[in-house]
């Protein structure tokens, strides 16, 4: 092949040397004509062959020339019409003027897809242009394609990365996921069992586990009588989703005692993460569903999310003194270990937490370490202003609460210990910042457990089976030193919270309920004044009388109360309104539909336990029990609010039909 980059350049050469050849061979002829005549001889010879030389080299690079540019423009035709990528050319129309075989495999009807809109190969593809998008993935048939999009030329470049795709959706899928299954009342059920009995539970109990793990590929052992690990991957984690873990309702058929199923609760980790982390966050979800109640999967990932399956049955009461008395003697310790007690519930506070917070009181007194209750005056709902008023006849118990402005600046240390009672999100508490001020934070609630929860505390009684946190406080009271008494007030408030979370001793309500009660009877707890600071106003009655007067009947069975606009209603008279609702014949659930103070539309739902409000509050995002929850919503009316509720109801109401398929 000549060297076409360097033949100008000796060609000049060439010339030079000639040229100094000639002006030589003249000196030469001057001096010795022989030798002249001789050297012009040899130089007329060497100047006819570089001559020659140079036309058989322009000759061959003119040839070779013709030749690569033949070659290059039929590499480019084949490229163009017979590479395996698709290349597209559209108008103003987002209509397809122009493709490259490759891309007519995607006709619909016709033999070629030129004329055809953009929409027919993928929806994607018209937003992405007009949102000035360089690239975008497509699914188009059975190809995963890369689109390159250049939006000046009106050209699409579609690379084939259908092999990439299923090599990345394998690895996603076989990544390794942990689930840790707990029966949750295997020992309530067996206390009572012989020995036959319980051998014959245990081997149902996995019977079904085993079938169920063989049926989806999962690995599946046994590593203690009540629990079980489970390993599969994202995969089969997808598939038992797909089923909503429907292992839940088979092994609640099975038949555990007269009174009490057998129920799971499951705790899956799952995501890009070690294995040992991956255990970590199965132990953490496997807490999160016993701490809701039990009967239901837990799924959480690396990023934190969690997914919630089952939580269908009302949480059996399944507490034992044998906790109660660990609890209460570890407080004692924790108490003792402290400058001072402050105790807070939750903002707005009700009987409950205002009780509670009253039984911890008297709890830190009777270890000999101040105590001190949180409370916001200008916080206080209608519903437990008497007892306040009450409160503040009590100048020495008046005296220990405190406001938000006091425990920061005054009492608040790094050995304080902070108790929250009545709720176990940050965000809920009264005072938010004082869970910064101490490391000693202790969590005594009754509601399931969500997933924002208290930062490191020292230590957590959550028990979502109790009626409400003063029934816990009230055990918990029985274990401590008897050096106090309770005051009369002091006891009625914690029987009053009691009674407000059971609906009078309707709702939630277990043997453990009964005996909290009468403990706090015999240490002075006034019934009739529990009736006179539970009395209604008649301007409050006659509020709630006209927010029913506003119901709505759905499904025949579902009662929906949506408030008159522009105005903001207390959340504690709504909810009043929705018990009131549930007490109506024919009515299971109920749904009361508000304005609040603080902008946001509330809704506040009661069940029987026929219907799961709390599924369909977190679907909203609140929370709350299986027959009572809430939520508050930004950025929406009433009536938008409603329609959203209807459509989860809908929703609910369709898949419940389909799995009694």
């Amino acid at each position: 092949m000549p060297d076409l980059q360097n033949r100008p350049t000796l060609s000049k050469h060439v010339w030079i040397i000639y040229i100094f050849t000639f002006l030589l061979l003249l000196y030469v002829w001057y001096y010795q004509w022989i030798v002249g005549l001789i050297m012009t001889v040899v130089y007329a010879a060497s100047f006819y062959y570089s001559i020659r030389t140079e036309r058989v080299l322009l000759d061959e690079a003119e040839e070779y020339i013709s030749t690569i540019s033949h070659r290059v423009k039929k590499v480019g035709s084949e490229a163009l019409l017979e590479m395996p990528f698709g290349i597209v050319l559209y108008n103003d129309n987002f209509q397809i003027e122009w493709s490259n075989p490759f891309m007519n495999q995607f006709k619909a009807s016709k033999d070629t897809i030129i004329g055809e809109s953009l929409n027919q190969l993928s929806e994607d593809l018209i937003p992405m242009i007009i949102e000035n998008r360089d690239e975008i993935w497509v699914e188009i048939g059975d190809y995963t394609f890369l689109c390159v999009i250049k939006k000046e030329e009106k050209l699409l470049y579609f690379l084939d990365r259908t092999e990439h795709q299923k090599l990345k959706d394998r690895y996603y899928n076989e990544q390794t996921v942990l689930a840790i299954i707990f029966l949750d009342n295997y020992e309530e059920i067996t206390q009572n069992m012989d020995d036959t009995a319980k051998s014959q539970l245990n081997s149902q109990v996995t019977a079904v586990l085993n079938n169920w793990s063989s049926h989806y590929g999962l690995y599946l052992k046994r590593t203690s009588q009540e629990r079980f690990l489970a390993v599969g991957n994202l995969e089969i984690l997808e598939e038992l989703e797909k089923v909503k873990f429907s292992i839940l309702d088979e092994v609640r058929e099975m038949k555990g005692s007269e009174s009490n199923p057998v129920t799971l609760s499951i705790g899956v980790g799952a995501g890009n993460m070690t294995l040992p982390e991956i255990g970590e966050v199965a132990q953490s979800s496997l807490d999160l569903a016993l701490g809701r109640g039990g009967d239901q999967v837990a799924i959480k990932d690396e990023n934190g999310k969690v997914r919630f399956y089952g939580g269908k049955t009302n949480p059996m009461e399944k507490r034992t003194r044998v906790r109660a008395r660990v609890i209460s003697h570890a407080l004692k310790e924790l108490v003792r270990a402290s400058d001072n007690v402050i105790i807070m519930g939750h903002k707005s506070p009700d009987m409950d937490a205002i009780g509670a917070a009253i039984g911890v009181l008297n709890i830190a007194k009777t270890n000999d370490v101040p105590g001190y209750i949180v409370f916001d005056e200008n916080d206080v709902e209608t519903g437990v202003s008497r007892l306040i008023d009450r409160i503040r006849e009590d100048g020495e118990l008046w005296d220990q609460f405190i406001s938000p402005e006091e425990a920061e600046d005054l009492m608040i240390d790094q050995q304080s210990l902070l108790i929250i009672v009545d709720t176990h999100k940050p965000s809920m508490v009264a005072v938010e910042s004082l869970l910064n001020y101490t490391d000693y934070k202790i969590v005594i609630d009754h509601h399931r457990r969500a997933e924002e929860f208290v930062d490191n505390p020292t230590l957590v009684y959550m028990e979502p089976y109790a009626s409400s946190t003063a029934e816990l406080v009230t055990e918990l009271l029985e274990y401590q030193p008897k050096g106090v008494k309770l005051k009369v007030l002091e006891a009625t408030a914690l029987l009053a919270g009691i009674i407000v979370d059971t609906k009078s001793f309707t709702l939630r309500t277990g043997s453990r309920t009964f005996d909290a009660a009468s403990y706090l009877r015999s240490q002075g707890a006034d019934t009739v004044l529990v009736q006179h600071l539970l009395k209604d106003d008649l301007e409050v009655f006659i509020e709630r009388s006209n927010i029913i007067e506003r119901t709505q009947i759905y499904n025949d069975y579902i009662a929906i109360a949506t408030a008159p606009s522009g105005r903001a209603y207390n959340p504690v008279l709504i909810a009043q309104a929705a018990d009131t609702l549930l007490s109506m014949v024919g009515i299971t659930a109920s749904f009361v539909i508000s304005e609040r103070a603080d902008g946001r539309i509330g809704v506040s739902a009661r069940s029987l336990g026929d219907v799961n409000v709390q599924v369909i509050m977190e679907q909203m995002n609140g929370g709350g029990h299986l027959t009572n929850a809430a939520t508050q919503i930004e950025d929406k009316t009433i009536e938008e609010v409603k329609e959203m509720l209807v459509e989860i109801i809908d929703e609910l109401e369709y898949k419940k039909g389909r799995d009694s398929e």
